[in-house]
């Protein structure tokens, strides 16, 4: 008959912390729908958590981006489904003077009665007069016909202009459900990395804001803003680009807030467009549209005030200042700050002007 060994005993200490820290962010990642089985993921290190939770924060962005379009969209459909209604309200008051001068008309004939014209011809003291007369009423008859047909056209542009709102407004419900929708994305994405980030040890969860310091954002020294490249020194191409340059240094240390496009918080594309706005320009909202502004320039051409765009599905812009260097807003852990262009995976670039 086999022998049965008792299983050794593993030794409680020593490695216990390190154990249960693997463990707890193993399970922190697992609830967030990495593994994808229900089972934690073994030996999870800090490393891999912050990899994960910078994913999700790109994934964020890119819902961020479609929230932003749909957005765009569903405000330009409330200020058609406006306008219509508008236009609508003031056709359907000049239909109602239309109508309230036919009443008027038909009115007064009720109370003038009616008589054969020959009996009233034979019985006029003025045959010539009445003539005239008949002639008068018979023009009265046209334009009473013409003032008809103009309350008809009223009615139908009228219904036109309700039909046209109803398409409108059912554009505007579907817009709006769309941002819904890429709301829960985006909430779902940073609470997970918020949960993820939550596991890591004090000194751990810190490394964004020491990288955001050598990178010379809000928490940097003055002196490690100057060895970058003051706002001052500046050598744009132009003096727009150069105040756009001027207003993104003006929002360093300003929080990055999805779907926020300043004065006081900002999304990356929002700071983009607030940035170039402040110059007297125009862009788009959207970073995928942001893309198509002005002309492409290749990294070597690369001057301040070009607009830089990474990730491979465009999905994160950055103002160029020159030095190799951005001012952009990365994501909820860090405000607008300067950070290289090789921080992420670069796709891209346009010069606005």
């Amino acid at each position: 008959m086999a022998a049965h060994r008792k299983p050794r005993q593993r030794s409680v200490g020593g490695n216990t912390a390190r154990t249960a820290t693997t463990i707890a962010l193993a399970g922190a990642a697992t609830a967030t729908g990495f593994a994808g089985t229900g089972h934690a993921e073994p030996n999870l290190t800090p490393a891999q958590v912050k990899a994960k939770v910078d994913k999700l924060y790109q994934e964020a962005e890119a819902a961020t981006d479609k929230y932003n379009g749909a957005k765009e969209k569903a405000d330009a459909a409330e200020e058609r489904l406006r306008t219509l209604r508008d236009e609508a309200a003031r056709k359907t008051e000049k239909l109602n003077s239309a109508r309230d001068a036919l009443g008027s008309m038909a009115a007064a004939q009720y109370r003038e009665g009616g008589m054969d014209p020959s009996l009233q011809l034979a019985l006029s003291s003025d045959p010539d007069r009445y003539l005239d007369g008949a002639e008068f009423v018979e023009r009265a008859g046209t334009r009473q016909a013409a003032s008809v047909a103009s309350v008809r056209q009223q009615l139908r542009e009228i219904e036109q202009l309700r039909g046209a709102a109803h398409i409108e407004l059912a554009s505007l419900k579907s817009r709006q459900a769309e941002l819904k929708r890429h709301k829960k994305t985006i909430t779902g994405k940073l609470d997970a990395a918020r949960r993820l980030m939550a596991q890591l040890p004090t000194d751990e969860r810190s490394g964004d804001v020491q990288r955001a310091s050598r990178s010379g954002g809000a928490g940097a020294g003055a002196g490690a803003r100057d060895t970058l490249l003051p706002a001052g020194d500046v050598q744009a191409p132009n003096s727009r680009a150069a105040a756009a340059v001027s207003y993104a240094y003006s929002k360093l240390g300003s929080p990055y807030v999805w779907g926020a496009t300043g004065p006081d918080a900002f999304d990356c594309s929002g700071l983009t467009q607030a940035a170039y706005r402040s110059a007297g320009i125009s862009i788009p909202r959207t970073t995928y549209a942001q893309i198509d502004t002005g002309h492409r320039v290749s990294r070597s051409e690369l001057q301040p005030g070009d607009l830089v765009f990474f990730y491979s599905a465009i999905s994160h812009v950055g103002i160029y200042i020159g030095n190799g260097q951005m001012i952009h807003a990365p994501n909820p852990t860090a405000p607008v700050r300067i950070a290289p262009i090789d921080e992420m995976p670069f796709a891209g670039a346009t010069r606005v002007v």
